[in-house]
């Protein structure tokens, strides 16, 4: 009975070792849903391939709900891997302590955020008192965060100034509310707005841009904390390797709205931090 109760143990054992080695092998990666679902799988198919090419493993996207969850994802180490705003950085930053941001997109060192309209008396902020306006998700960086927090320094409070804000969720859907008229203008990242335009997906001789942020940093690749050292450093080098001059890396590139893939660090997202707090969405 006692050997075949330790046979028992040993193989259980095993079970779970055999376990642990297969999660190990599976690099599971996640982004914050700024865009519709279909588009953030079509953005990452090829980087994905690329990654398990480079590492050696298999790597699998795991679509989010919202924002909140690839924080809380990340955070409880159900993700090895996210593309996070800044902000969503800083939260989960605030949440762990030990996230490690790998890389950037050379323009996520001077990203902006662009405000626009649909309403021909829009020209500046100021014409927007008392009319309707729409972020993204109330955690977008670039959607939300750091707009509001250029426009409380201009002295314009989104609650008292707007006659109503409305939360769109992501920037291709701000885009489509302003062109729809659900709203008098929104606010959106550069980037998502520059795709909108040079795909057609946004009516140009309807909808304008009247007024850019300041830059700050935004966008980077971060993995857990709890990651193997060697992984994350092996993970970053095949970021770093793209190279825009070979063809299919520069589809990658392309679809990332990359240049190319640059370090970035802990302190870089300082900035974000202190914003987040005067706009009282951190604790």
């Amino acid at each position: 009975m006692l050997k075949r109760t330790l046979s028992l143990v040993a193989g259980f054992a095993l079970s779970v070792s055999a376990l642990a080695s297969h999660a190990a092998e599976i690099l599971r990666v996640s982004a914050i849903p700024d865009e519709a679902p279909t588009e953030l799988l079509r953005k990452f198919k090829p980087l994905g391939e690329y990654l398990e090419q480079q590492l050696g493993m298999k790597v699998q996207f795991v679509p989010v709900a919202d924002y909140p969850a690839v924080v809380e994802a990340l955070a409880s180490d159900r993700l090895d891997m996210a593309w996070l705003g800044g902000f969503t950085f800083v939260q989960v930053q605030q949440r762990t302590g030990n996230a490690v941001p790998l890389v950037q997109r050379e323009q996520d060192a001077q990203f902006t955020s662009k405000f626009i309209t649909a309403r021909d008396d829009v020209k500046s902020l100021s014409d927007l008192k008392g009319k309707t306006f729409a972020f993204g998700s109330i955690s977008s960086t670039s959607g939300s965060l750091m707009p509001r927090y250029f426009m409380l320094k201009d002295g314009i409070k989104p609650e008292s100034f707007f006659s109503r804000i409305g939360y769109s969720g992501a920037h291709d859907a701000t885009a489509a509310w302003v062109q729809a008229g659900k709203v008098d203008a929104g606010v959106l990242n550069a980037s998502v707005w520059d795709k909108l335009v040079a795909t057609g997906k946004v009516d140009t001789t309807k909808v304008k841009v009247f007024a850019t942020t300041p830059t700050y940093f935004d966008y980077n690749w971060t993995v857990r904390g709890t990651l193997d050292p060697a992984l994350a450093q092996k993970i970053k080098q095949a970021f770093l390797a793209l190279d825009p001059a070979k063809p299919e890396q520069k589809a990658i590139l392309d679809l990332q709205a990359a240049s190319r893939f640059i370090d970035t660090k802990p302190e870089n997202y300082t900035g974000i931090e202190e914003a987040a707090r005067a706009a009282d969405l951190l604790k």
